[in-house]
């Protein structure tokens, strides 16, 4: 682990900016509690900063032209301060490795895998102004087990400073389905599920510091296995072992394949368990078999309304998410036709919707075709997030008049909307149990504790109301 700089070092100025999902969002919160610990001193902005690090995500084309855009503007920046070291790290590390070491503006190249050694390549890169990359080699054929990474997490975990009283905890790495327009399988390695008792240490570390609501990541979280003696341990495992941390009051998971292994083992969990909370991420990523036999998706779509229809039966209010990519290779319009006969089915809370981009490497890129116009990708994209919409909005509305309990993250997007006259209370947003999104006015010393907020109004996406009382602070 590195020791911290030297004193000549000491006070470097970093900006990171991340891209990507919440496995993104946690590692970027890991390098950025190691590079603290080593004397470096956060930068909001490039301005100033001796070091720029981006972190990448490669699921989508779009990600990654927005690092490259982001790269054209370092390079102009670099022309007058050659000093300034920028430091690509993540999934497009992996995927490109030395193709983005040749790039002017680029001086680090360090994978997901290889955090752990970031200080280092940083400093490295201070002191000899040399070119540096780490990443791994034959990601699918080396060895799952990753103990510097392990103790890494172990180390530098700590709650999320930007929304507080929550944090996300990784249960386990890597992705095994090769989905064939997926990435990540190359780019994040096999499937490898973290110890039990490091996750229950690492939870209990975090309660500690005040943390009342954890997020459990993983790639398929509901894949997770771990064996420790004669006990096999599976989610549903974790889920009861998290609930007995004190100072936990809410557990949330994603992201969960649709598979029937373990499914009814995680409900009951989440029916019997007061701390999970009643919210079920569940991409289906098409509603036609056709389409999801050459996704590589091992169910159909009457399969996965079975599980929908499974889990509302289970668990009382639960509310449910989806992803759908559209504009697969050799989608017809009756193809997406199914897909919109899903939604309107599945009636998810929201979904996220996109266009299918090609993905190099994948099994997609090799053997299909992307023969569907983009402005036909658009035109479905567009009609689909329609559909969801209407849908949203008829369930939000069933919030009008009730009292929901959230958790505060902070301020709005828009704090000064609604700005009650002569108190300082500001406009507030924070989350359901179920993660419905709600704002409303109040001191933003709520942040990170829970609130009672009698709805008002509602939109698609969001709930507007009146804070009632505030609840355990």
């Amino acid at each position: 682990m590195f020791d911290g700089l030297e004193n000549g070092q000491a006070m470097k100025k970093v900006h990171i900016k991340s891209f990507g999902c919440q496995m993104n969002k946690l590692d970027t919160a890991l390098v950025t509690a190691s590079l603290q610990k080593a004397g470096f001193t956060l930068s909001d902005n490039v301005d100033g900063s001796d070091i720029v690090l981006i972190n990448t995500c490669s699921v989508r084309e779009h990600a990654e032209e927005k690092v490259f855009s982001h790269l054209g503007f370092l390079r102009h920046i670099k022309e007058t301060r050659p000093n300034l070291i920028v430091g690509i790290i993540g999934c497009m590390a992996q995927r490109l490795g030395n193709e983005l070491l040749e790039h002017e503006a680029v001086d680090i190249v360090c994978g997901p895998n290889q955090i752990p050694a970031i200080c280092e390549l940083v400093t490295e890169a201070l002191e000899k102004k040399n070119k540096a990359i780490t990443v791994t080699e034959n990601i699918r054929q080396a060895s799952a087990q990753n103990p510097e990474l392990e103790d890494f997490e172990s180390v530098y975990d700590r709650a999320d400073k930007r929304i507080p009283g929550q944090a996300y905890v990784r249960v386990m790495r890597g992705c095994d389905k090769f989905c064939s327009y997926c990435i990540v399988p190359y780019v994040r390695g096999p499937e490898v599920s973290r110890p039990p008792e490091k996750i229950n240490e690492q939870i209990k570390r975090l309660a500690g510091e005040g943390v009342k609501q954890v997020t459990l990541l993983g790639q398929t979280i509901n894949s997770y296995k771990y064996t420790a003696g004669e006990k096999a341990y599976n989610l549903a495992d974790i889920l009861a072992m998290v609930s007995d941390v004190d100072g936990i009051e809410w557990i949330k998971f994603v992201t969960s394949y649709p598979t029937k292994k373990n499914f009814d083992k995680i409900l009951q969990a989440m029916a019997n368990l007061p701390k999970i909370c009643p919210y079920l991420h569940l991409p289906a990523q098409s509603g036609s078999d056709k389409i999801l036999r050459a996704m590589n998706r091992k169910y159909t779509s009457q399969e996965y309304l079975e599980l929908l229809e499974t889990a509302r039966d289970t668990v009382p209010g639960v509310a449910t998410a989806g992803d759908f990519i559209v504009g697969f290779p050799s989608e017809t319009q009756e193809d997406f036709e199914a897909t919109v006969s899903l939604v309107k089915k599945a009636r998810y809370k929201n979904c996220f919707v996109f266009k299918y981009s090609p993905r190099p490497g994948t099994i997609g890129d090799k053997k299909l075709q992307d023969n569907v116009p983009q402005d036909v990708k658009k035109k479905r994209n567009t009609e689909l997030l329609a559909v969801q919409e209407k849908i949203s909005d008829e369930l939000s509305s069933q919030f009008l008049g009730r009292t929901v309990t959230v958790l505060v993250e902070g301020l709005s997007k828009k704090p000064h909307i609604n700005t009650e006259t002569g108190i300082d209370r500001p406009q507030l947003v924070g989350r359901t149990a179920a993660d419905w999104i709600a704002v409303f006015n109040g001191p933003i010393s709520l942040a990170g504790h829970f609130a009672k907020v009698k709805i008002t109004q509602t939109s698609p996406l969001t709930l507007f109301g009146e804070l009632v009382n505030e609840v355990g602070r």
